[in-house]
């Protein structure tokens, strides 16, 4: 089988991709089910220089921007039909295409910090 690997959005454009690495586990509630298509998690900021923070519900992770000694592709499989022969037998190729690029991970090793608000106090007035 032949794989093709090809960029549509020109030489050095692709979008930059970062992995997110967490110590522990990062579980949904109950009610969400297997509903995890486009659910947001939490919050992603980037405090300073290769400095980053992670909010997650009253969570708070703070974590450093560390380059990955060989990038890794993020790829998208294409199944393309092509016809080699006349005959029945017809050969299928499939092809990936590059969707995104991998040159950074964001490691996140200390525990997080909880985030406690307090209620907003209302002044009150004498009458």
């Amino acid at each position: 089988m032949q794989i093709r690997v090809k960029c549509n959005c020109g030489e050095g454009d692709c979008r930059e991709w970062a992995i997110l690495e967490l110590q522990g586990v990062v579980e949904s509630q109950p009610a969400i089910g297997e509903r995890l298509q486009g659910l947001e998690i939490g919050r992603l900021c980037c405090v300073s220089e290769g400095n980053y923070t992670f909010t997650v519900g009253y969570h708070e992770l703070s974590g450093t921007k560390i380059p990955l000694k060989k990038p890794l592709l993020v790829l998208r499989k294409k199944k393309g039909e092509t016809s080699g022969e006349l005959n029945s037998s017809a050969s299928s190729e499939a092809e990936l295409e590059v969707i995104g690029i991998i040159r950074h991970r964001i490691l996140f090793k200390s525990r997080p910090k909880a985030l406690i608000s307090r209620p907003l106090v209302k002044d009150k007035k004498a009458a």
